[in-house]
């Protein structure tokens, strides 16, 4: 994962919608058995901002502007089906979306502007990572193991994650849809 390097005064922080129980648990074990070394640090969820740094004074601002881009959007439900991946470009396999791509993707737009508007490393795609920067051969063994995974649920809200000095995100915030 491209971790920005925290310097003094400043956090690291990430914008993302929750997967919620009993997804979240299927979807941390389909990651443990890839053997992501990553599988206990990042809990599952779907992107709508990186990793992104700013300086401590600048979180209520940043937070100010989340609540109201969360304000200006209405609830919506996603639907999770079968696995793609980003090779040859990433090595990564996921969990698509096949229902929310849209709602995501003008979410992550009015979410990346403002305070947040930063260059995208690449272009904005709505997944949930299951395997990422694993051998070939465990890529493929995710890839194949959650081919037919399927999960439905309703996003009314999304957080505001930092990454500790652990190594670990964890929600920090939550700005309710609508």
């Amino acid at each position: 994962m491209n971790v920005p390097e925290r310097g003094p005064g400043q956090v690291r922080i990430g914008i993302a919608i929750e997967i919620p129980e009993p997804y979240a648990a299927e979807l941390s074990a389909a990651r443990v058995a890839a053997e992501d070394p990553l599988a206990d640090f990042i809990p599952p969820h779907i992107t709508l901002l990186g990793p992104t740094l700013l300086d401590a004074g600048q979180l209520a601002e940043a937070r100010e502007h989340l609540a109201a881009v969360a304000a200006a959007a209405a609830p919506f439900t996603v639907k999770l089906r079968g696995t793609a991946t980003f090779r040859p470009i990433s090595p990564v396999v996921f969990v698509a979306l096949a229902q929310g791509i849209s709602e995501c993707e003008r979410l992550e737009a009015n979410v990346r502007s403002g305070i947040l508007d930063g260059e995208l490393r690449f272009n904005y795609h709505p997944h949930v990572t299951i395997a990422h920067e694993v051998p070939d051969s465990s890529l493929d063994k995710a890839f194949e193991a959650m081919s037919d995974y399927s999960a439905e649920f309703d996003v009314d809200r999304f957080y505001q994650y930092e990454h500790g000095d652990d190594g670990i995100w964890r929600p920090q915030a939550a700005f309710p849809l609508g």
